[in-house]
C-alpha cells in the first residue's frame, strides 16, 4: 500500500508546499506599503535613506493629531491614503495645511480626500500613461524630467497660483496648490509610484520624489491606521473569513483543484461490473496465466500467495473431510492434513506451508506453489 500511495502523497506534499509558499508571497505583497521603514517592493525605505543622506530627517507618525502637531514651516507632511481618513482626522490635517506654513503632500487623494483637504481641486479620472513628461515650467519638474506619475489620478483646479505638471490628456497628475499661509503649499500626487522602492530607479522618479519631500529639513510621514478610519458611520462586523488574506484563498483553491484531480486519477468504479456475453470463450489456463502476469507486474506476491494457499486449503479440506466453514482454520485443517501424511512431525511444516508469511521474492513464491502442489498430491495418494 505504501508503494502505491507514496507517489500520490509526494505529489500532494509538493503541491501543498507550493501553495503555502505562493500564499505567503501574495499575503506579503502589501506588507509595509508606503512605509519608509520597509524594504519591501512596495515600501519606501530607499527614498527615506536618500533623504537622510541629504540631511532630511524622516519621522513616522500613525495618528492625525500627532501629524498635525508635528507640522510646521520647516516640515513636509506626507499623508498616505488620505481617502481612508475619518472626518475628525481630515479636519486635523486641514488645520495643519492652513496654519503650518510648510508643505503637505497628499498621496493619490480621490474625491473623498479632496473635499476637505484640498477643496479647490477636483479629480478628472485616471491617467492612461505611466511615464509622463513634466509639461510645466516648475523647477522641481524640469529638473527631474520624465517620471512615473501616471497610473493614478488626474486633477484640475481654478485656484490662482496653482501649478500643474506631468499632464495626461491635458490634466496634470501632480498639482501644487498655494496655501493661505505664506511659504506653504499642498502637493497632490496622483500616483504613489515614484515613492516605492521598486520604482525609485525608473526615469526621474528619485529626483522628483527627493525634491518634493526634501524641500524642508524634516519630513513627517503620516501612515493612517485602523483607528483613523471613519468612525461616524456604522461599524462593520467582520467574520473570521473576512480577516483571512486573499492569498490564502488562492492557495486553498489550488489545493481543492489538486485534490479533485487526484480523486479523478485514483477513482474506482462503484458497484459491480456489468456482465456481457463474450464474443469468444477464454480458456481457464489463459485467464490464470493473465492474472499471474498482472500479479507479477504489480509485485503482488502477498496476493498471489494468499490466492494459492486459500485454493489449496479448500481442496485439502474436501480431501480430509474438514467442513468448508473450517477450511481456513489452522487448528482444524492442519491436524486433519497431518494425520494423512506419513511423516509424524509434518504438522509444523504444514502449518507454515498453508498459513505462513508472504514469500520474500519470486523464487520463494514459485517454491511455495510447488510445495502446495506436492502436499496435495501426497494427501490424495495417502
Amino acid at each position: 500500500m505504501w508503494r502505491r500511495a507514496r507517489g500520490l502523497l509526494l505529489a500532494l506534499g509538493v503541491l501543498l508546499a507550493a501553495a503555502v509558499a505562493l500564499a505567503g508571497l501574495q499575503t506579503g505583497d502589501h506588507h509595509g506599503r508606503l512605509d519608509p521603514r520597509s524594504a519591501d517592493r512596495d515600501g519606501s525605505r530607499a527614498l527615506a535613506q536618500l533623504l537622510k543622506e541629504r540631511g532630511v530627517r524622516t519621522r513616522v507618525v500613525t495618528n492625525a493629531d500627532e501629524a498635525a502637531a508635528a507640522a510646521g514651516p520647516r516640515t513636509t507632511l506626507l499623508v498616505a491614503d488620505p481617502d481612508l481618513l475619518g472626518a475628525p482626522q481630515r479636519r486635523a490635517i486641514r488645520s495643519a495645511i492652513d496654519l503650518s506654513g510648510g508643505r503637505t503632500v497628499l498621496v493619490a487623494p480621490g474625491s473623498t480626500g479632496l473635499a476637505e483637504l484640498a477643496p479647490a481641486a477636483r479629480t478628472k479620472g485616471f491617467a492612461h500613461q505611466r511615464d509622463l513628461d513634466p509639461g510645466c515650467p516648475l523647477p522641481t519638474a524640469t529638473t527631474a524630467g520624465r517620471a512615473g506619475t501616471g497610473d493614478g489620478f488626474r486633477y484640475t483646479t481654478d485656484l490662482p497660483g496653482a501649478a500643474g505638471c506631468y499632464p495626461s490628456d491635458g490634466h496634470p497628475t501632480v498639482l501644487v496648490l498655494p496655501s493661505t499661509t505664506k511659504g506653504g503649499d499642498t502637493v497632490l500626487l496622483g500616483s504613489e509610484r515614484i515613492l516605492l522602492n521598486r520604482r525609485l530607479t525608473e526615469e526621474g522618479n528619485a529626483s522628483l520624489a527627493l525634491q518634493l519631500l526634501g524641500s524642508r529639513p524634516e519630513l513627517v510621514w503620516y501612515l493612517p491606521t485602523l483607528a483613523d478610519m471613519p468612525a461616524d458611520g456604522p461599524a462593520e462586523d467582520k467574520t473570521l473569513l473576512d480577516l483571512v488574506p486573499s492569498g490564502w484563498y488562492w492557495a486553498l483553491l489550488q489545493l481543492f483543484a489538486a485534490a479533485a484531480l487526484a480523486a479523478l486519477w485514483r477513482a474506482r468504479r462503484l458497484g459491480p461490473l456489468v456482465t456481457e456475453n463474450l464474443p469468444v470463450a477464454i480458456r481457464a489456463s489463459e485467464t490464470t496465466e493473465g492474472r499471474a502476469r498482472l500479479y507479477r507486474k504489480a509485485s503482488a506476491r502477498d496476493r498471489a500467495a494468499t490466492v494459492l494457499r486459500a485454493a489449496a486449503r479448500e481442496r485439502l479440506a474436501a480431501l480430509v473431510g474438514v467442513p468448508p466453514s473450517q477450511a481456513h482454520d489452522p487448528a482444524a485443517l492442519t491436524a486433519a492434513v497431518s494425520a494423512r501424511l506419513p511423516e509424524p512431525d509434518a504438522g509444523r511444516d504444514v502449518t507454515t506451508l498453508l498459513f505462513g508469511p508472504t514469500p520474500a521474492d519470486d523464487a520463494a513464491l514459485v517454491a511455495l506453489a510447488d510445495h502446495l502442489d506436492a502436499l496435495e498430491r501426497e494427501v490424495r495418494t495417502s
